[in-house]
């Protein structure tokens, strides 16, 4: 795992400074603790950061292909290295390494841009290719691993794994895009199709970049995309068969390592059947590190504790309280954008927790995207099945009235809170399932928003590209649909970004097994029967998972990795909610009216709302502003 960065001059051919790639690179040495390399050439600088983790001493970066015609620098890992590389020497290949970069060098030589269908893994890399004289830029198909790129007015592109590889080039504005704001203010981050900062643009999740001198570089070219459209025919047992043999591959696949392995285990279904499916291959106790919360509400210390013993893994854990909350200018700095999912405390710190014993942590990130684990999810399924009862021009005055009328009730029992489904069934799919995954709707945003911020965002609202992302989607039901925006939308953006950052800020390199893209790809497939049961989503994951999990753990209510916000802001972290009015990078600009923030802020500490989720989305944009303020 590691950081890369460079420079590529596509108007004219011109010299590149190897000491401005070097400052790119040093930007992100959080990411490569245990090495540096630059290479230049006429029009081209490539720049890399390492963290050892595969042939520790034998492939240091930017490598060079054995014919010595290309170069690359790699941020990743190619679980299936070694069997390319066997099929590669079969063909003539020689390799000087025993990684799996120098197999990608090689695996482009032999099949260009089509040598991407052929890696199974987690990567974003940049190829030079001395002979074509042409860049190759490339990122995994589910967006596991960044890449940011601007355009710069020297006729240059710049790209780094991080933002902030980006602005350590002197030449790139730190202007920020109110848009990327309308986008934050809606999901809680700033999504791929957009950067906080005018000009800079995110290589989307399966996709590449194939640039030459003296040509405009094109858009991005999908190479990967997985489709809801086929179903999977088959019994229970052969589908349940299937997807064990499919989870077990993508398990055993990421337990390749030359460093200390270890696991993320927070009692949830997803890391207990990865660490189930570790304990099974390892001969060994696997390390598994669990982080709690100093409020018992929302602490599941205890399950992952029961799963631990279970499996007698070496077990650790640790207690994240308000009083910890000093960090919050350094997870702003971690993530360079605004970054509102707060689970990213707890993530920061189970990351510092497993790298005091690992240097590899396998996680469970993803199987609620593939097969349904969400409740919006679940909700989405039914909310369709109404649409279908009922057209549209029914639906719309009846429900549009009954939302318009309905207290929002933070404080009733989830059952009573039918605002939002009201709301959602009074538009389309759709929209109805942004206005579900949004932090605030748009009438929520109109209420924040100062007069500059309602001028300068015209027209476009962030839910429109999620929308069209679900139109677009190769898919059968609204099920399929939800599913597909979650996976190209939710998950690079939010999910990834935050396991990346968090573990690449300590030096820790996380995998997901359950990211596999035959996994996700048959998950796809599943019959809906197979995914979601009566209030159950996930199903045929739980159901397999029997033979390994206990009831209780397979079966309780989902909480994910919750925070306690609202309890915090009301304790410790009051006086933050209060000073949020006062921020002048939030309202000094007219991007926020003042009045509203405070009461905002007052509402939450008496009780009257539950605000807490949009004060820390606010806290921490205030946070992101001030870090990438050119001053910082």
């Amino acid at each position: 795992m590691c950081g890369i960065a460079g420079i590529f001059h596509y108007q004219t051919v011109k010299p590149v400074d190897p000491k401005r790639v070097e400052r790119m690179t040093t930007a992100l040495a959080h990411r490569g603790p245990d090495g540096a390399g630059v290479w230049t050439a006429p029009g081209i600088g490539l720049g890399h950061r390492r963290l050892s983790i595969i042939d520790l001493a034998g492939s240091p970066q930017p490598m060079h292909s054995a014919d010595g015609r290309a170069v690359i620098v790699f941020n990743g890992e190619i679980y299936n290295f070694r069997q390319l590389r066997r099929e590669l020497e079969q063909g003539g290949a020689r390799f000087r390494t025993d990684g799996d970069t120098e197999t990608i060098l090689a695996a482009w030589q032999k099949w260009g841009p089509d040598c991407l269908k052929r890696l199974d893994g987690m990567f974003a890399f940049a190829l030079y290719d001395l002979d074509k004289r042409q860049l190759f830029l490339a990122r995994d198909r589910l967006g596991v691993k960044p890449l940011h790129m601007a355009r710069l007015g020297d006729g240059s592109l710049i790209f780094a794994s991080e933002l902030k590889g980006l602005t350590a080039h002197p030449m790139l504005r730190r202007e920020i895009d109110p848009l990327a704001i309308e986008d934050y203010m809606t999901w809680g981050y700033v999504p791929d199709h957009r950067s906080i900062l005018k000009r800079v643009e995110k290589l989307p999740a399966g996709h590449f970049m194939l640039l030459e001198h003296g040509r405009e570089p094109g858009p991005p070219q999908q190479w990967w995309d997985v489709g809801f459209a086929e179903r999977e025919k088959g019994s229970t047992a052969d589908l349940s068969a299937q997807l064990l043999h499919l989870i077990r591959e993508g398990v055993t696949s990421r337990m390749v390592s030359d460093v200390p392995l270890g696991a993320f285990l927070s009692g949830g279904v997803d890391s207990s059947s990865v660490v189930a499916l570790m304990s099974e291959a390892s001969a060994r106790p696997v390390a598994t590190c669990s982080i709690g919360f100093d409020v018992a509400a929302v602490d599941e210390t205890s399950h992952a504790r029961n799963v631990a013993q279970l499996f007698g893994t070496d077990h650790h854990e640790r207690i994240v309280s308000s009083d910890q909350f000093g960090k919050l200018g350094r997870i702003a700095g971690m993530f360079d954008e605004p970054f509102a999912d707060a689970s990213a405390l707890p993530t920061l710190r189970v990351c510092e927790l497993a790298r005091e014993h690992v240097t590899v942590a396998l996680s469970g990130d993803g199987a609620d995207e593939a097969f349904a684990g969400y409740r919006r999810q679940l909700f989405q399924a039914r909310e369709e099945q109404a649409r279908m009862v009922l057209p549209a021009r029914l639906r719309k005055p009846i429900f549009g009235a009954l939302g318009a009328i309905w207290p929002k009730a933070d404080w009733a029992p989830r059952p009573l809170r039918a605002k939002i489904t009201f709301l959602a069934l009074a538009e389309s799919g759709e929209a109805g399932y942004a206005r579900a995954l949004a932090i605030l709707a748009p009438e929520q945003r109109q209420a924040l928003f100062g007069e500059a911020m309602l001028r300068e965002r015209g027209d476009y609202r962030a839910e429109q590209p999620f929308i069209a992302t679900m139109r677009k989607a190769p898919a059968r039901t609204g099920l399929d649909r939800a599913q597909y925006a979650d996976l190209k939308f939710w998950l690079p953006g939010d999910i990834l970004t935050k396991t990346d950052r968090t573990s690449m800020a300590v030096g820790l390199e996380a995998r997901e097994p359950l990211l596999d893209h035959r996994l996700i790809e048959f998950a796809a497939r599943l019959p809906l029967r197979q995914r979601i049961r009566g209030t159950q989503g996930k199903w045929l994951v739980k159901h397999t998972m029997e033979r390994y999990l206990p009831q209780d753990i397979l079966y309780r209510p989902k909480q994910g990795f919750v925070t306690p916000l609202s309890q915090w802001f009301r304790g410790p972290l009051a006086g933050e909610a209060r000073a949020i009015a006062g921020s002048e990078l939030l309202t000094g600009n007219g991007w926020f009216d003042r009045k509203a923030l405070s009461r905002l802020a007052v509402d939450h500490i008496s009780g009257r709302s539950d605000n807490g989720r949009v004060l820390w989305q606010l806290l921490m944009l205030e946070k992101s502003l001030r870090h990438l303020s050119p001053s910082a």
